[in-house]
């Protein structure tokens, strides 16, 4: 749904998608509360919780950003952004875990899908229609030119190497997020580990999001990504190099925290230096849609892997080559005129 709600929000305004976004959110909350069934539940976190985090996430709220920050301070404005995101992600978790404990899964989720709903009066803060000045100049080219602007974007070299990068970030993080729990199991550390883990990541990608955004006003923004895509196979090799205890990998957490949507501003940055901020929010989706695909095969074959070996072991190795590959890639990518 990103490329979708990207050209959308170019086109109508960041806002109208935030705000029918949030409602996508609240129903996806909804149906499995009031129907806890696994069809309804596959529909409703699955689907509609899907599409609402495309409205109202990383790709809508950077294309207004983006277009609403002079090209000095875009990087580290998107940054900025991402560490709320963060924030948000690092104070939700435990009130909804306090939820579940004291009232049960269901309340907890009807409870979500009624603050989910505060993202519409939100909504009508953030750009509410395109400026006027993309209009007149450089229109966007909206959902039917979506599939045109994607074929033109995807044939520039550089912009191609961007997206494969991407692809290894979102393979990184997808197994990350949905194995690193079990593996410390696995390896004989309590359960509470992982969780401590995941929460760490969360806490120090806060101020690791706004400054990796406000490097690119010192560096290249694609020799910064080159550089976390190195750093984070550098921080695989020393994790997997000793046997795992509790300290090193919260260590290991937040070095892999710090940069953990790193990429994101300084994706954002790039695109916008090579093709203007009309149409940041498609461009920016048609990118995030390997991420996503990444993301989607780092977790799937994990979990393949799992069940046929019992272990990660042999995954380990693969992480750090797609890391390296990535850093390749984007170091290769030109500087624009």
């Amino acid at each position: 749904s990103q490329p979708v709600s990207g050209a959308l929000a170019d086109r109508h305004g960041a806002g109208r998608v935030m705000g029918g976004g949030a409602m996508l959110l609240a129903v996806g909350f909804a149906l499995p509360a009031a129907l806890p069934h696994p069809a309804i539940i596959l529909v409703g976190i699955g689907v509609f919780t899907g599409m609402g985090i495309a409205c109202t996430g990383t790709g809508t709220a950077l294309a207004a950003v983006g277009r609403a920050a002079t090209p000095e301070r875009r990087a580290e404005l998107t940054g900025l952004v991402m560490a709320g995101g963060s924030l948000g992600q690092a104070g939700m978790v435990p009130l909804v875990q306090g939820l579940i404990s004291e009232l049960g899964a269901t309340v907890a989720l009807g409870i979500l899908a009624a603050i989910v709903l505060l993202i519409v009066p939100m909504s009508l803060a953030v750009e509410w229609r395109q400026p006027g000045r993309f209009r007149a100049a450089n229109p966007a080219v909206g959902l039917a030119g979506l599939p045109s602007l994607a074929r033109r974007a995807m044939a520039e070299r550089d912009y191609a190497l961007l997206t494969t990068g991407f692809f290894a970030c979102g393979f990184q993080l997808g197994f990350l997020t949905a194995h690193l729990p079990t593996h410390l199991t696995l390896c004989g550390l309590p359960a509470g580990v992982g969780a401590l883990a995941l929460m760490t990541i969360g806490i120090f990608n806060i101020p690791g999001s706004w400054i990796c955004g406000r490097i690119s006003n010192v560096i290249r923004p694609e020799r910064a990504l080159g550089a976390i895509y190195m750093l984070r196979s550098a921080a695989i090799l020393a994790f997997i190099a000793v046997p795992p205890t509790s300290s090193g990998t919260l260590a290991f957490a937040a070095v892999m925290g710090f940069v953990w949507l790193g990429p994101i501003p300084l994706i954002s940055a790039a695109i916008a230096q090579r093709f203007g901020t009309a149409n940041l929010g498609a461009l920016y989706g048609i990118c995030y849609l390997s991420h996503q695909f990444g993301s989607f095969l780092g977790a799937g074959s994990g979990a393949i892997l799992l069940d046929v070996t019992g272990s990660y072991a042999a995954f380990w190795s693969v992480m750090i080559a797609v890391g390296i590959a990535a850093s390749v890639a984007t170091w290769q990518v030109r500087q624009p005129p």
